[in-house]
């Protein structure tokens, strides 16, 4: 599925895009699908927006989570051997499915501040990945994904918070000023593939009349023993579903600290609970 070229900006930047791995007409369906969903209300682990503003766009059009436990249409994006393909160049084992998104993001949402899959998923060893497919045409003025290239050799980050008028999310991690950020500019059916620690984010939705909806799903290889409790079961690519290890949290996390004044990350901190458990 993938050229060794395609293989070989992953294993520098620890992500890539795969242009138009869907059609237009299925991302079409896929679109309708989910907006039809989201009018008919409230689903299962629907992920509200922590906001004091009743016309925050983010509290009429919340984030979808594991819509694969309930809804065909979503499990079968999730297992299409188109997906699983990449998934199996890139890490050379099969892949197994553990979550499934959907970001509506309209017009004048706030983004989401950077972070690290890893933090979240607790994946042993290794860690994650992610298949982040948009919907809709994705740019820097709706709030394109933002990646750190090569953030994917670098540990897990010391966790902060984040800013909330920036960012729909609590968790952040520092960077360093200067830092490089590539904007991924992307076409409905387009798929951007990165691992659990590549730094990522995105800003808010500057306009007045786009949405930026994305359908993303998070994998594990098929050689991972422990994965938070939360995105269990795990399905085969097959279909069929099977239960790892329950992952805990704790353990090191780097922090910069300034090396004849260049940041330099050191394993300098320890994550107890994660951030939204902390006093």
């Amino acid at each position: 599925m993938l050229n060794p070229g395609q293989i070989s900006a992953f294993e520098r930047d620890g992500f890539v895009i795969v242009r138009g791995l869907f059609s237009n007409n299925e991302v079409v369906t896929l679109r309708e699908h989910f907006m039809h969903l989201r009018a008919e209300g409230p689903k299962p682990d629907d992920v509200i927006a922590d906001s004091a503003q009743t016309d925050d766009p983010l509290v009429k059009f919340p984030r979808m989570i594991h819509m694969h436990r309930w809804d065909d249409i979503t499990r079968r994006w999730l297992i299409d051997p188109r997906i699983g393909e990449c998934l199996h160049d890139l890490w050379g084992e099969e892949a197994l499915a553990v979550q499934s998104m959907l970001y509506f993001k309209p017009p004048g949402a706030r983004g989401q501040a950077m972070h690290q899959d890893q933090y979240y998923l607790l994946v042993k060893p290794g860690t994650c990945m992610a298949a982040w497919m948009p919907l809709d045409r994705c740019d820097v003025e709706n709030g394109c994904m933002r990646l750190i290239p090569g953030s994917h050799k670098w540990p897990l980050l010391c966790a902060a918070k984040a800013d909330s008028k920036l960012s729909f999310s609590g968790t952040a991690v520092p960077i360093p000023e200067n830092q490089p950020v590539v904007d991924a500019v992307m076409e409905a059916g387009d798929v951007l593939f990165f691992t659990g620690y590549v730094v990522h984010g995105s800003l808010p939705n500057l306009t007045t009349d786009r949405f930026r909806r994305a359908l993303i799903g998070h994998f594990v290889p098929s050689s991972t023993t422990e994965l938070t409790a939360y995105d269990q079961p795990v399905i085969r690519m097959d279909g069929t579903e099977a239960r790892l290890q329950a992952g805990k949290f704790g353990g090191p996390c780097g922090e910069w600290v300034d090396r004849d004044g260049e940041p330099v990350l050191e394993l300098a901190g320890h994550e107890d609970k994660p951030l939204w458990e902390r006093e």
